[in-house]
């Protein structure tokens, strides 16, 4: 057993709106002998409530999607594990948090299957118009558009980790002509790999599942040379995106639609983008299933448990 004055802090929202009492797969940490130091119910904490709790004698923190700035880890003396419970680390000041000697872990692939999950459905649901078609229904009209089949379709997916693989394979039992660009990985039975430059250009449907750089994937030039009418699917992150192009694409009909569950605030601006009528915004669903919270969080606290060297009692 360890002290029982050692604290985690556990901030993502879908635990904390909760209550921590109410999520079994923290109970780990409990049984080794930590105390549980909620973050904002529902929501993320900002920098400076951040700060105070980091400052509670906080031994391991279980993050969300809030923003660790270098600032708020200068209040956390005490902090050894930085836990999270995704895949990202890009919201993390990782230089900080090394110089101050701070591990972090990710839940690796623990969201890969509801992400590709909601990156089929968008593919599908723009294909048909799907919206639409309800929307009209709903209304007392009968009018129907003309989609198309995603067996007949090449689809392009940019990034090949454990999120785009589940992809690839579910694109190529439809029958889609699957191309795949990824500077790590040569070869693949589910794709055929080419660079970007190609597969911007030959795929009618392309998904980013890549981490970001330090300027835009796609940009004007990239929607240039797309397919006329191509549909791009981000579930990744936003600055993988320039949302401008994006919707001076859709607007010129070079771009037949945009899904995006990914944004640098939760909940966005409505931009005219959002609003735009072929874009498809959803509220980043992606990992947001029971599944993949259940694989998270156990996870993440796995990460954190052995990371502070403690065993459950």
């Amino acid at each position: 057993m360890i002290a029982a004055r050692e604290r985690i802090l556990v901030t993502p929202r879908s635990l904390t709106s909760a209550g921590l009492e109410n999520v079994p797969e923290l109970a780990p940490l409990i049984e080794a002998g930590y105390e549980l130091l909620p973050g904002p119910a529902g929501r993320t904490p900002d920098e400076t409530e951040l700060s105070d709790l980091l400052s509670q004698d906080v031994v391991g923190y279980l993050a969300g999607v809030e923003p660790v700035s270098a600032e708020a880890l200068r209040s956390a003396p005490a902090l050894r594990v930085i836990s999270r419970n995704g895949v990202g680390t890009d919201a993390i000041d990782m230089s900080a948090a090394a110089a101050a000697g701070i591990a972090v872990e990710v839940a690796r692939a623990a969201n890969a299957p509801g992400v590709a999950e909601l990156t089929v459905l968008h593919m599908l649901a723009a294909l048909r118009d799907f919206d639409g078609a309800v929307a009209a229904v709903r209304a007392g009209e009968w009018d129907r558009t003309r989609g198309g089949e995603l067996g007949h379709r090449t689809v392009g997916i940019v990034g090949l980790g454990a999120i785009g693989r589940t992809v690839a394979a579910v694109a190529a039992s439809f029958g889609a002509d699957v191309l795949a660009s990824d500077p790590f990985v040569e070869q693949s039975s589910l794709a055929r790999m080419v660079d970007t430059a190609e597969l911007f250009s030959s795929s009618d449907v392309i998904t980013l599942h890549s981490p970001p750089g330090d300027r835009p994937l796609v940009d004007a030039d990239v929607l240039r040379a797309l397919r006329h009418g191509a549909i791009l699917i981000n579930t990744a992150r936003s600055s993988l995106v320039d949302d401008a192009a994006v919707l001076d694409a859709l607007e010129s009909g070079r771009l037949g639609a945009y899904a995006v569950d990914a944004f640098d605030a939760e909940p966005p601006a409505l931009t005219p983008l959002l609003r735009h009528p072929r874009c498809r915004p959803t509220p980043h669903l992606g990992g947001f299933t029971e599944e993949s919270m259940h694989r998270a969080v156990s996870l993440a606290v796995d990460n954190l448990l052995r990371g502070l060297g403690s065993e459950a009692a």
